[in-house]
């Protein structure tokens, strides 16, 4: 066997090929866009609400790690109360008044 081969044996053996078919991926995906349409109706008339950090990268269609990025970027992310020692939060008020800072006009 070639150092090549091997190395390729070596990452398939570690990373295992997902195959999904096209009716999973479908299911897959509506039930992430319910989860979002649930979520946004659920807070559409609270101001106050708070979201949970996973929540609110959710809420505005991005990943948690860019989430992570934005709030440590400093300025740049809304305002976070922090809920607990380990939890944060962002509310629907903060998160709105962000959004627009951040409309490009």
């Amino acid at each position: 066997m070639s150092l090549r081969e091997s190395e390729r044996s070596r990452r398939a053996a570690h990373c295992p090929a997902k195959t999904e078919t096209k009716r999973q991926r479908a299911q897959r995906l509506t039930k992430g866009r319910a989860k979002k349409l649930q979520l946004r109706q659920r807070l559409v008339d609270d101001d106050d609400a708070v979201l949970s950090f996973k929540e609110w990268c959710a809420l505005n269609g991005h990943s948690e790690r860019q989430g992570r990025r934005i709030l440590q970027s400093g300025n740049n992310g809304p305002t976070v109360p922090q809920l607990s020692d380990r939890r944060i939060g962002i509310s629907r008020r903060n998160n709105r008044d962000w959004q627009e800072k951040r409309a490009r006009s």
